[in-house]
Formats: structure tokens, C-alpha cells, sequence
């Protein structure tokens, strides 16, 4: 972008202001206290904690942003679940440590960085190739006319985007299971769990989930059809938030469904996915699914987050839609579930047993599904590659993209086949023939009054609770909301069990799973508010460790000085000729020469307008 001529002037006046008074590029901080133990591990610092060492001068969103790289760098050649790195991600935490430094915080999520799923498309990574191919080479170098609603939110709120994290390739709407991998995509590779060797990570948010888990981002965002938040953040012993149906935008998120995908937040604690998801929440004029919203303000999810949530709170056990997922492999898990309600009642809730749903018929609602997604898709797909601004394979349907995946060496098929495509084309409907409507309607009925609803309204219930392997289907196909959060870990003697493919270990000792809370739509508070007071009375997440993580800390950055008692070893110059650190330089100049804020902000907006 040209420069005008006055702003030409202020930015070489900037240059030269900034280089005479730090002519080192360095950035030095003094500690609270001369000690690196100062920083918690990246893995489990909370954003209270974060913003505490920002407030007091020992660390910035560059130093956070530069650990967090070094930690991708160190343990994604093993895990792969990070796609691409934003190659603007130390510009951004700098102009946010300059918005601090004025006095200016967005909110929580300021200076925080976070990865991204590789399906919303952000604008600033369009000119890299993962920002939003979907984990496939048809798509890579395409660039996008607008950015994602959720990711324009969370800039918006001060968020550093990270970068993008691996997923499954076309969110494992490409081939059968014993095909392909949960997690494969052609060029991101094939994302890897942490707590086991070759584990399994489950599900196509399989990235956003694996980079949480062991210290790569703060928090990530996922995307969930049916069960590709929850899944993943049970495999990886974090959170996650599978929002209702309209909370958050799906605009320029490639899909799969506009009838049950939603976009979610995964962190390591409830607290840390409510920071997330109130910053993504919020009506938009492009998905008119969020415009039936009951509220005009987001509700602060945050102040759900109570320890005492779980009194006087009524919570239902619907047995028959767990026990139609039970065998050998879930033993350990129906152990800890069965602790994990007496945990319920000693915390003042009561748990009505057979909650049970009035019809649960699983290969009905899952043929009535594969209706749904089919036909949902192939109008979907076709919409949003209409909506591309550069498509340099000439992807303009899914039958074009099936020619390219098999005439492209490296999207390996026959290996990995295009069954559900072929079946999606051999179909020959679309979302709004009668067979489609007839089929999502019967979904809605069996996921709501039938399902869901119908159990909480007969037992007067908050939510109900169950495994999160048993949780997510009637809810995708109803469009209703799910919180998981770590309930246990497979026992030391547990027996191996591969994929389907036979690549990957499903079960294995050590491997975490979950415990779901599934409510009303728009009842995320409710949910949040129980989960986080079953988190905090059990802190399971810090019962075991993965078997692997990355070992950079931001202690790491810091060495002795005789000046100081340690300085910070990241050496960070941006490009003088970028424009985004003109607008970095012209913000702290015009920080130095005004005193007054009112008066800062109006100029610095009027620069912004320049650049």
C-alpha cells in the first residue's frame, strides 16, 4: 500500500526518533524479581497470569509470541499440528505492546496469541499458502475477498493470530474411515496425539487440539460438524466448546454443512475457552443463522465460570444413548464417569439417573445425516469458491476438486479414496430437494424433543452428562451446544487398538478422555458454569503429563547482564520498509509527543487512515 506524502514524512521522522533512542533493536526488560522461575510453564500459565507480567513489565506480547514459535519450531517436525506460522505475528504482538505501552487494552485477549483452524480464512496470511486450503493442495495459493468473521473478531479484541493449525483434510469429509486419518490432510501431514507415541489425535480439529495441549498457542479456534471440537479436545485432555448453532459465524469458514457446522474455542481450562468464545460470539449480516440469537450483547462467559455452579443444579444421565457406544475400549472410561458423578453430587447437584432419551435409533439419524451433509456440501463448497478472489487451480465445484485430488500425485489417492465425495455427486440432490428437508427434519426431531430436549424438559434438567465419546451426535444434528472437559486416562495396562487404517493408536495407556456437559441452545453459560465447577473440584487435566512436549520456556529468554539482572535475547527488527511498522513507529512517536489521550488516540486514528 502507497503512502501519502505527509505520511512518508512522519514515518522516516519515526525511524529516526526510534532508532536514536533503542539503536540496538533490543527488547529489554527488568524482572519482579531477578529469577527466571517468575514464568509459569507456557503449558499451564493462565491469561490472569499473562496479563499480571505484562502490567509489571517482565514480559511482552513479542517475548510471547517468539516462545511460542520457538515451541512450535522444537516439537512440530514430531506432532505436525501447526500448519503455518504467521509471518506477521511478531509485527502484530509489537503494535500491541505499543497500544499498552499508551495505556490502550482491548480486552483479555490482548497480546494473546492464537492459532487458528486451517478452514476460516484470515486475511493476513492469504498471501501463504496452508491460510485456508483446508489441508489440500487444490486449494493452496487461493486468497479470499473477506476474512472470517471469528477472526476478525478476535483481532479485533486484541488477538496476535498465530497462525493456522493442521487439520483433517476437507474436516474428514473426503474419505472412508478405514481410508484415511483423523488429522491427515495432503499438506499438512498427518497430526500426531501427545500422550501417546503415534496416537490418534481424533477428529479434523485434530491441530487446533494437539497445539493446545502442549504449550503451542494460548488457545486455538476450531470448527465442529459433528463431534470435530470435542473429540479432539478430549484426546488432548483440554477444553473444548462446541457452541449452538448461530452463536458464532460460519462465513468464509470452508464448510460442510450449513445446517450443523459451528465454530468453537479449545483451552486448556473452561476459563481459557469462555476468554475465547465471548470474543467470537456476536450476530454477523452474512451467516443469518447467528440473526436468531436471543440477545443483542454477548453474554461474558467468563462470569459463568463458578465454583459453586454445580449446587442446586439438576443434571440427567440419558443411559441409552451412552450405552449404544459402549465395548471393551470404554471400561476405564464408564469407571471414571460413574466417579466422576458422585463428584457431581458431593458438589450439590442431583443427578437423575435414566434420563433417558424417548427414541434413540443411531442408524436412522446417521442415514438421515449423511442426506444432510451431502447435499449440504456440494452447494456449500461451490458457494464459498465462488467467494475466492484468486483460485489458482480453477476450483469451481466438487466435481473439480474430485478431478484434481486424483490426478494429484500429492493428495495420495487411491490410498486415500474420495468415497464420500463420489457418493455426494452420485446423489444428484440438493440442500432444498424434499428428500434433503425430509431428512434434516427428522434429525430435529430425534436430536430435540425426542432427544435432548425432550430429556431435559421431563426431568426438569439443567444439561445432561455423559462420556464425551457418547455426547456429540444428537446435538450436531440439532444444532445444540456441548462443554467437555478431562475427566481420566486410560489405565497403565490398558490393551493397544489401532485406527481403522491400522496407522495410528485409538486407545493406549495414558490416552485422555472427557466428560461432557449437553444443554439447550443459547445455554453455553449454564454449561460453562457447571463445567468449570467440575474442573476446579478435580484438576484432572494435571494428572498426566504427554510423553512428549516442547521444552522452550519463556525463561528461556532470558541470560545475565551487568546492566541488568537479565535481558531478553530475542532480537526482533522489523523490516524498515513494511508498512505495518511505519504504522508501529508513527503510533510511538506520536505516544512521545502527546500527553493528553483523547488527544493521542484521535491522531493515531487519523495516521491509521493514512496507512
Amino acid at each position: 500500500m502507497q503512502l501519502s506524502l505527509f505520511a512518508r514524512l512522519v514515518y522516516v521522522i519515526s525511524v529516526v526518533s526510534i532508532a536514536l533512542s533503542n539503536p540496538t533493536g533490543e527488547h529489554q526488560c527488568r524482572l519482579a524479581t531477578p529469577q527466571p522461575s517468575v514464568f509459569p510453564l507456557l503449558d499451564e500459565i493462565s491469561i490472569e497470569k499473562l496479563h499480571a507480567l505484562f502490567a509489571n513489565g517482565s514480559l511482552t506480547s513479542v517475548n510471547l509470541v517468539h516462545a511460542y514459535i520457538e515451541r512450535i519450531q522444537e516439537i512440530n517436525p514430531s506432532l505436525r499440528a501447526v500448519g503455518e506460522i504467521n509471518p506477521d505475528a511478531l509485527d502484530i504482538a509489537r503494535a500491541l505492546d505499543v497500544e499498552r505501552s499508551l495505556g490502550r487494552v482491548r480486552g483479555p485477549l490482548h497480546g494473546i496469541p492464537i492459532l487458528i483452524k486451517a478452514c476460516p480464512a484470515s486475511a493476513p496470511l492469504s498471501r501463504t499458502l496452508y491460510s485456508l486450503c483446508s489441508g489440500s493442495y487444490a486449494l493452496v495459493g487461493a486468497k479470499v475477498s473477506r476474512e472470517s468473521p471469528v477472526v476478525a473478531r478476535l483481532r479485533d479484541a486484541g488477538a496476535v493470530i498465530l497462525g493456522k493449525a493442521t487439520m483433517g483434510e476437507w474436516a474428514q469429509c473426503r474419505s472412508r474411515k478405514a481410508s484415511s486419518s483423523h488429522g491427515w490432510s495432503a499438506y499438512g501431514g498427518q497430526v500426531l496425539g501427545a500422550y501417546y507415541p503415534q496416537q490418534d489425535p481424533s477428529g479434523s480439529s485434530s491441530g487446533s487440539a494437539v497445539a493446545v495441549s502442549i504449550g503451542l498457542a494460548f488457545g486455538s479456534i476450531a470448527t465442529e460438524t459433528s463431534g470435530s471440537i470435542v473429540n479432539p479436545a478430549e484426546r488432548g485432555n483440554v477444553v473444548g466448546i462446541k457452541p449452538t448453532l448461530g452463536l458464532t459465524s460460519r462465513d468464509m469458514v470452508i464448510p460442510i454443512s450449513v445446517r450443523q457446522d459451528t465454530v468453537g474455542p479449545i483451552g486448556r481450562t473452561v476459563k481459557d475457552a469462555a476468554y475465547m468464545l465471548s470474543a467470537i460470539a456476536g450476530k454477523d449480516t452474512f451467516d443469518n443463522w447467528t440473526s436468531t440469537q436471543p440477545f443483542d450483547v454477548v453474554p461474558d462467559y467468563v462470569k459463568a465460570c463458578d465454583f459453586l455452579g454445580l449446587k442446586g443444579a439438576r443434571v440427567g444421565v440419558p443411559r441409552n444413548g451412552i450405552d449404544y457406544y459402549l465395548d471393551s475400549s470404554t471400561k476405564p472410561v464408564m469407571v471414571a464417569f460413574e466417579q466422576a458423578l458422585q463428584t457431581v453430587r458431593d458438589a450439590g447437584a442431583r443427578v437423575i439417573e435414566e434420563a433417558n432419551f424417548s427414541s434413540f435409533d443411531a442408524p436412522s439419524f446417521a442415514r438421515n445425516s449423511s442426506i444432510v451433509l451431502d447435499t449440504d456440501f456440494v452447494g456449500g463448497l461451490a458457494n464459498y469458491l465462488a467467494s475466492l478472489s484468486t483460485n489458482p487451480n480453477n476450483i469451481h465445484s466438487l466435481s473439480d476438486l474430485t478431478h484434481f485430488t486424483k490426478a494429484d500425485p500429492r493428495e495420495e489417492h487411491p490410498d486415500r479414496d474420495t468415497y464420500v465425495w463420489d457418493r455426494q455427486l452420485g446423489r444428484n440432490l440438493t440442500s432444498s430437494s424434499l428428500e434433503s428437508f425430509m431428512a434434516y427434519q427428522a434429525n430435529l426431531g430425534m436430536g430435540g424433543k425426542e432427544g435432548v430436549i425432550g430429556a431435559l424438559d421431563r426431568h426438569k434438567l439443567d444439561a445432561l452428562i455423559m462420556p464425551t465419546f457418547a455426547s456429540f451426535h444428537l446435538p450436531a444434528i440439532a444444532g445444540l451446544p456441548i462443554v467437555t472437559v478431562p475427566l481420566g486416562f486410560y489405565p497403565a495396562q490398558t490393551p493397544l487398538t489401532m485406527n481403522l487404517k491400522k496407522t495410528m493408536v485409538s486407545v493406549a495407556p495414558n490416552i485422555p478422555f472427557g466428560l461432557a456437559f449437553v444443554g439447550r441452545g443459547w445455554s453455553e453459560e449454564k454449561l460453562i458454569s457447571l463445567a468449570y465447577a467440575f474442573e476446579q473440584r478435580t484438576m484432572i487435566r494435571r494428572k498426566m503429563k504427554p510423553y512428549i512436549r516442547p521444552t522452550f520456556e519463556l525463561s528461556d529468554q532470558l541470560e545475565p547482564t551487568e546492566e541488568t539482572p537479565y535481558k531478553l535475547k530475542v532480537q526482533y527488527r522489523p523490516q524498515n520498509d513494511s508498512p505495518r511498522f511505519g504504522q508501529l513507529v508513527i503510533q510511538k512517536m506520536i505516544g512521545r509527543l502527546f500527553l493528553v489521550r483523547s488527544w493521542m488516540w484521535s491522531i493515531l486514528g487519523f495516521q491509521q487512515s493514512l496507512l
